[in-house]
């Protein structure tokens, strides 16, 4: 609740004129959703969390074509020398001998106990992890864009609240200034009051230093180069205290939020992703069934076409065509392959072992991040419920204070109370202004994390 004091502007503008905003120095506005979308987009570690999602993406896609059969082409090309066999005959020439082989195989398993299909559904499970992971990260930085943002606007609402008593306190000179001077008071009055704005205007001094660390921790948030011409755009806060709310207490939150929530979600696709993995381990105990296709042919300039001659009975050793060659010498084989695993230094039943504790411990990691999960929900419950409480009893002892001070304030302006009682009474209504301040931002906050959890987003 801000503290609005009937103070002439024209006041504001001759102490504090660079409040005023000049035409030409615009700043650029932001508001909640534009930081946090933009966050979303540039962030570098939500880039990489992507480029791991787009690893996982691509493991999954290469094992779902591994399902296919491979092939492979293959050519050679020899020179030899002297005495030497010619694999077109299978017999040794001793000449000078050019050949080529050319080969097309293709293989593809039939069977290997299940190995690859449980391999697509482990890539699967790993690649919808690292989308909650990846989800995960952008609800983290937007939990602490969020926060710097009411940061902000709480440093704000602190700096208003110092400068308007540094204005009382300005006011109060002057006119403290001409009762001395015409003799109704005390110089030493004159005095204190002179001290306390000097306080007073190192507390606007260190609140103005507050209100810019706290735009630079937003600005490194968003990876900025500097500050600059950024500022924040001013929402109504005063929608979101409403008296009727009632915070939802720790189970609902906690039911809504575990079906949800990123790193649930992506804890049990890591718990499903582990199974496969013993499945996928089991599987090397089963025979592998596998199926074989080769078509090759070669050419050699050392064999010659042989014919008879019926007339002569002579044989006849002409030049062989190298395409009549890749005709006649081609061969194709077809050839089915098993193969079953005996022992193998007791590695499959090790993989088995410890695929075993591998979900174990993924049991435990899914356990323990809702364990985590409800420990966060049940202290913002805490903080919110605290924050409300503090808020509430704030706006009550602001109202008690402002009147008071204001009862004080008469009575030092005609001479009843000393300037001690004055700066007393205006100190504790400072203070009680800036806890009721702070006491709401913190109850907006945390209310807005427990529906966050809830699923709903953080809009101010």
């Amino acid at each position: 609740m801000k503290i609005k004091l009937t103070i002439l502007f024209f006041v504001t503008v001759i102490l504090f004129p660079g409040f005023i905003t000049v035409k030409g120095q615009e700043k650029n506005v932001w508001s909640l959703e534009e930081c946090v979308s933009y966050a979303h987009d540039n962030n570098i570690r939500i880039k990489q969390q992507v480029l791991n999602s787009t690893f996982n993406e691509n493991t999954l896609k290469q094992s779902q074509i591994d399902m296919a059969p491979n092939l492979n082409a293959g050519m050679s090309h020899a020179y030899t020398r002297g005495r030497a066999l010619d694999e077109s005959t299978y017999r040794y020439t001793n000449q000078d001998q050019n050949s080529q082989n050319y080969s097309i195989n293709s293989n593809v398993t039939l069977f290997n106990g299940l190995q690859k299909l449980n391999t697509i559904k482990q890539n699967r499970y790993n690649l919808l992890a690292s989308v909650e992971d990846v989800q995960k990260l952008k609800d983290d930085i937007s939990v602490n864009i969020a926060l710097s943002y009411l940061q902000i606007l709480l440093n704000r609402e602190l700096l208003e609240v110092a400068n308007n008593q540094l204005i009382i306190s300005q006011l109060q000179i002057e006119r403290t200034g001409k009762l001395v001077d015409a003799g109704s008071l005390p110089e030493g009055n004159l005095m204190e009051i002179t001290a306390q704005a000097a306080m007073e205007e190192m507390q606007v001094v260190g609140t103005q230093n507050q209100l810019d660390i706290s735009y630079l921790t937003l600005t490194q948030i968003l990876d900025f180069d500097s500050v600059g011409d950024f500022d924040i755009e001013i929402p109504d806060l005063n929608r979101l205290l409403d008296e009727n709310y009632v915070i939802p207490p720790v189970g609902i939150v906690f039911n809504d939020a575990v079906g949800i929530r990123p790193e649930i979600q992506g804890a049990e696709f890591r718990l499903k992703s582990s199974e496969q993995g013993l499945k996928i381990a089991k599987g090397a105990r089963s025979p592998r069934i596998s199926l074989n296709g080769t078509y090759g042919t070669l050419y050699s300039d050392a064999r010659k076409k042989i014919s008879f001659d019926p007339g002569t009975g002579e044989i006849i050793e002409e030049f062989y065509p190298f395409k009549e060659q890749l005709s006649d010498n081609r061969n194709i084989v077809v050839s089915f392959g098993l193969s079953v695993p005996v022992f193998n230094g007791w590695m499959v039943n090790t993989n088995i072992s410890n695929a075993k504790l591998n979900i174990q411990n993924y049991q435990y990691e899914l356990r323990n991040t809702k364990n985590e999960l409800y420990k966060e929900i049940q202290q913002a419950y805490a903080d919110a419920f605290a924050a409300m409480k503090k808020f509430r009893a704030s706006e009550k002892a602001v109202t008690s204070m402002l009147e008071a001070f204001r009862y004080t304030e008469q009575k030092y302006n005609v001479g009843l109370v000393n300037s001690v009682d004055y700066n007393t009474a205006k100190n504790q209504l400072t203070q009680a202004q800036s806890e009721l301040l702070q006491a709401k931002y913190e109850y907006i906050f945390y209310i807005n994390v427990l529906e966050f959890y809830r699923g709903n987003p953080i809009i101010f």
